[in-house]
């Protein structure tokens, strides 16, 4: 009998009853339980993050920076609401810190209270880095554990480029401000350079011109020194004309009661020689700028009057018999008016020498004049008026008094500009020499002005200058320099689809294996009549492999219609899954053929060393080296591979690789099933009385 014969009369023992078939569909829907139900547990658990509760504490109290409210952690706060990662639910920091711990809260969040002023330190003079405190509890949940730390670092580093944008911005802004005061320094400096410029021609003209002064400082301190003595000379003659004076109006004062029955009847001389007196003042006023001519004048006058006044005495006192009772007075007058002359003379022996500013001593001879002019007005009515004339007499001798103490004054003010006037002259030659150095370093500093001003405009153009929009982007660029461009090749569009090519050969390792556990692994009626080994093992390995095709229709129509599994290549995936469900039917075959019921041990035993080295969760170069050394020489790991190019995309090489290895795995485990049917045709006493039995 054929081997596909013997196939079908193995399966037909399942149509036998209702237990049977019962356990013919459980057996073809057995991959579901691994492949399908497994699957969908987990087909897309980062869809449904929000599903998973998580602490949310936000105790920020915010901060101010440049005049802008910070609030981080409203922000963060309503970013994370919005972004719906976890089902957040904020609390307390006690409540918080509980729910971890009793499993109420997978992890908390907390953003605690100086985290905004952190942040906004960044700006300041002592910036500070702002922490985000997060708490896991692994006895809850590793795997959310290590989600969390990949979404919470996303929310550290948005904060820390929003952080980094602000303070980025305040520097570009910085360098705004730079660069304008920058410039307004460099036209500053330029206006500098032409002030300098300017100030270096005055400052050269200020060196000439004191040069200037300088000469005729030393013609005013010679000058002086001139006045002054002759101010000396002034002084002396102001001081014996003052004493005369004051001779008069003291002769005048004590002979006023004797003397006024004489002036009633020579009132008329008197007012003559007081005429004469007034005449010559007034002459030396007109001429008092040109007193070293008119001096001569003055002193005649004065000598006539004397002459005049001797005559008058001689008349009197000396050719009468009996002198006049006045003559002592008339004497004394003499006296006085002959020493008048003889100052008058003196005088115009000072003007000679001296020719001075007496603009003072003209104001005094004016008031000298106006009292003569009085003294001659009332002199006819002197009797009448003595205690005017008197009175005139003393202020006469008060403005003679003046006089000499003005020419004192005079004397006094013009030494005092004769030392001032020296001390000018020295001052001018300092300044001389000041100017001349001040000229030379102005020129120093013009050519370190323009220096100045062509560096600084240099610097400007050096300085960059950023508009609101190129600071934004440049902002952003800093702030966020390393961006992650991803661009996956076949991505898988969720976690399920990701592990599908890892548990469907799972699920068809299970089902081949509790095939086995129905069936047959050969076929007892074939050994029983001595059929071909080959027949024998084509026989058992049939009906398994039948029901695989079955098994993979079944689960891979629940996986693509109920649960959403998408495939590239689906043709493809079918017909290699046909190829992977017959290859572990082999092997499973010739494990229970060889080793009976330890075979059914040692297939699940060689199933766990297939899931650990095959990769299909991390990269095997992630695992210990014994399942990388072992991962090339079982064949799940190329069914693993194979089924990634299959449903997700990508090169064909490994699925071609992969049926290579299947095909070549399945002969040889046919083969070995051959040997093992042809001893099995054998009979001993320990197939008769086994061991150990399933």
């Amino acid at each position: 009998m054929r081997s596909p014969r013997l196939a079908a009369l193995e399966l037909k023992r399942f149509g036998r009853g209702r237990m049977p078939r019962a356990a013919l569909v459980a057996l073809l829907l057995l991959p579901l339980l691994y492949g399908a139900l497994y699957l969908w547990s987990f087909w897309d658990p980062y869809g449904r993050l929000d599903k998973i509760p998580v602490a949310l504490v936000n105790t920020d109290r915010g901060a101010t920076a440049a005049g802008t409210d910070i609030r981080a952690g409203d922000d963060i706060t309503r970013g994370l609401r919005e972004s719906k990662v976890f089902d957040w639910h904020e609390t307390t920091a006690a409540e918080a810190r509980k729910g971890v711990e009793d499993g109420s809260y997978y992890l908390s969040l907390t953003m605690p209270s100086d985290f905004s002023s952190r942040i906004a330190s960044s700006s300041g003079d002592s910036p500070e880095t702002g922490a985000l405190q997060v708490r896991t509890n692994d006895a809850n949940n590793y795997i959310v554990g290590q989600i969390a730390r990949t979404v919470f670092s996303e929310v550290r580093t948005a904060a820390s480029t929003h952080a980094s944008r602000s303070f980025l911005d305040h520097i570009f802004i910085s360098f705004s401000d730079l660069h304008d005061a920058t410039a307004r320094a460099a036209d500053g400096a330029a206006q500098l350079e032409d002030g300098i410029g300017k100030a270096k021609k005055g400052s050269k003209d200020l060196a000439d011109g004191l040069g200037e002064a300088k000469t005729g400082s030393g013609k005013l301190a010679a000058g002086m020194k001139k006045l002054d003595s002759g101010s000396a000379d002034l002084q002396d003659g102001a001081r014996q004309v003052a004493a005369g004076t004051k001779t008069l109006a003291d002769t005048v004062d004590g002979a006023a009661d004797s003397v006024r029955p004489y002036l009633k009847d020579n009132g008329r001389t008197i007012g003559d020689a007081a005429r004469l007196v007034a005449d010559s003042t007034q002459a030396v006023r007109n001429h008092l700028a040109l007193l070293v001519k008119a001096a001569p004048l003055a002193a005649d006058g004065s000598r006539k009057a004397s002459h005049d006044l001797d005559a008058v005495y001689a008349a009197r006192c000396l050719h009468r018999v009996l002198p006049d009772p006045a003559c002592p007075l008339l004497k004394k007058a003499k006296d006085a008016a002959a020493e008048s002359a003889r100052i008058a003379g003196d005088v115009d022996v000072l003007v000679r020498d001296q020719d001075s500013d007496l603009s003072v001593l003209d104001g005094q001879l004016a008031t000298l004049q106006k009292q003569a002019r009085d003294l001659a007005r009332h002199a006819p009515t002197l009797s009448e008026d003595l205690d005017s004339a008197v009175a005139k007499i003393d202020r006469l001798n008060s403005g003679a008094q003046q006089v000499a103490a003005g020419a004192g004054k005079l004397h006094s003010g013009l030494t005092a500009a004769r030392t001032g006037s020296a001390d000018l002259d020295t001052g001018v030659g300092r300044l001389k020499s000041g100017a001349h150095t001040l000229d030379s370093g102005l020129y120093r500093l013009a050519d370190g002005s323009g220096e100045l001003a062509s560096g600084l405009h240099d610097g400007v153009a050096k300085i960059p200058d950023y508009d609101k929009k190129d600071r934004d982007q440049r902002t952003g660029v800093m702030a966020d320099p390393v961006r992650l461009a991803s661009s996956p090749l076949h991505a898988a569009p969720n976690y399920g689809t990701g592990f599908a090519p890892y548990f469907i050969p799972l699920s068809l390792w299970v089902g081949a294996m509790v095939a086995y556990m129905l069936i047959q692994p050969l076929n007892r009626r074939a050994l029983a009549a001595g059929a071909h080994p080959w027949r024998i093992a084509l026989a058992g390995w049939l009906p398994v492999a039948a029901i695989g095709v079955l098994q993979i229709a079944a689960l891979m129509s629940v996986l693509h219609w109920a649960i959403g599994l998408q495939m590239v290549r689906a043709a493809g995936t079918l017909g290699f899954l046909a190829l992977v469900s017959c290859c572990f039917a082999a092997i499973v075959q010739w494990l229970n053929a060889r080793f009976g019921a330890a075979g059914r041990i040692l297939v699940l035993a060689f199933l766990m060393l297939q899931l650990t080295s095959a990769g299909g969760t991390y990269p095997v170069q992630t695992s210990p080296r014994f399942f990388g050394a072992i991962h090339p020489f079982l064949p799940m790991s190329y069914v693993v591979e194979g089924l990634r190019r299959l449903i997700t995309g990508g090169p064909l090489t490994p699925v071609w690789t992969g049926c290579a290895v299947l095909a070549a795995f399945t002969v040889g485990a046919l083969a070995l099933t051959a040997l093992s049917a042809r001893s099995k045709q054998v009979w001993t006493l320990d197939r008769l009385h086994p061991e150990l039995s399933l």
